[in-house]
């Protein structure tokens, strides 16, 4: 069985695939601080509830946040007896090479997305992604990520708002019912998604001018279904992207081995 990890800035998401189908996945805050056994003991209690004999062969793990890596290597070394692949590591090849600037270091999300991604719908796409940054990576005609764009987060816009004036409350996104909000909180509501409808439009149209090639859109991360109710730009809305490009990139390397 093959350990997917997936390390963001804000959640780290385990998941084990058995060959043919993803078992259970779990999610946990990062924190760099979290020692391999403490996460061996919150994996192996959640792996105890779904009695399934689990027996981790393999593992890859993809870190947005470097400091996190050493931990989740001893963890696989000493409780799976398996040294894992790294993306973005030189030990870990890529099905196509990035073309980006010489010396630029691309992130390891948006590398795995873009394999994935290109694997269930071709070359040609434009892959936005929802995270603690809203990225929009472009996947050339025969794979390889050519480079995109970054935006400050959804939660993180709301965060900074927030903290920076003093009378606006801490508010949750969703989709309000109008534009114009009739009292602060719906108010802050409609800023934000509308306001994050009108850039994820605004970017992909953008992106589309300087392409050559028609270009398809796939959304992926936590708030790609709540922002998919906004508009009709996405062609595909996929939960499970960023595992499914992990497998594909450990699938990988195991033959080219």
């Amino acid at each position: 069985m093959l350990l997917a990890i997936d390390c963001g800035n804000t959640n780290t998401v385990f998941s084990i695939w058995d060959g043919a189908r993803f078992l259970a996945t779990w999610r946990l805050s990062t924190d760099h601080k979290r020692t391999a056994d403490e996460y061996f003991v919150w994996f192996s209690s959640l792996v105890a509830l779904t009695k399934t004999e689990v027996q981790i062969r393999e593992a890859i793990i993809s870190s947005t946040v470097p400091r996190v890596v050493f931990n989740l290597r001893v963890l696989c070394d000493r409780y799976f007896n398996c040294r894992p692949l790294v993306v973005g590591k030189p030990e870990c090849a890529l099905p196509v090479p990035p073309r980006v600037d010489l010396g630029v270091t691309v992130g390891p999300d948006r590398l795995v997305n873009t394999v994935g991604s290109f694997d269930r719908h071709g070359g040609n796409l434009i892959v936005v992604d929802f995270g603690t940054a809203t990225t929009f990576d472009v996947v050339d005609h025969d794979g390889a990520y050519v480079g995109g764009v970054i935006a400050p987060g959804v939660n993180l816009s709301l965060e900074a708002l927030h903290m920076a004036a003093a009378a606006l409350p801490h508010v949750d996104i969703s989709k309000p019912a109008t534009a114009i909000g009739t009292n602060t909180v719906a108010c802050m509501q409609s800023g934000v998604y509308w306001g994050y409808i009108g850039l994820i439009e605004g970017i992909v149209r953008e992106v589309r001018r300087e392409r050559a090639a028609p270009m398809k859109v796939i959304a992926t991360g936590g708030l790609a279904s709540l922002f998919a109710q906004g508009t009709e730009l996405f062609d595909s809305i996929e939960d499970d992207l960023t595992m499914h490009g992990l497998v594909l990139i450990n699938d990988f390397n195991k033959e080219t081995a």
